[in-house]
């Protein structure tokens, strides 16, 4: 089955959302600072959460969810401005 969870793909997932977390914190809003940081906050303990369920749970599927939540907080962060960010990539907004 090809639509399988392995420890690879979630390798890239980890990796994919670390470089957008790297990106956001310095690229807050500071006109929004307090909502920036609640949706770097969110997203932050989502992380820690997927590498929780990974390295002390073992389960996968909790770890991708959790992952998933994460990105998604980042990318509404950067949809709503509340992230300077210009790297579709990584977000759903435009490029540089």
């Amino acid at each position: 089955m090809k639509n399988l969870i392995t420890k690879e793909k979630l390798g890239q997932y980890f990796s994919i959302t670390q470089e957008a977390l790297a990106k956001v914190k310095v690229a807050l809003d500071e006109e929004r600072m307090d909502q920036a940081e609640d949706f770097l906050d969110m997203a932050q303990r989502y992380y820690d959460d997927a590498n929780y369920f990974f390295d002390e749970k073992e389960d996968m599927v909790l770890a991708f969810a959790a992952l998933n939540y994460a990105h998604g907080w980042l990318d509404a962060g950067a949809r709503i401005g509340l992230f300077k960010v210009k790297d579709s990539r990584l977000f759903t907004v435009d490029s540089e």
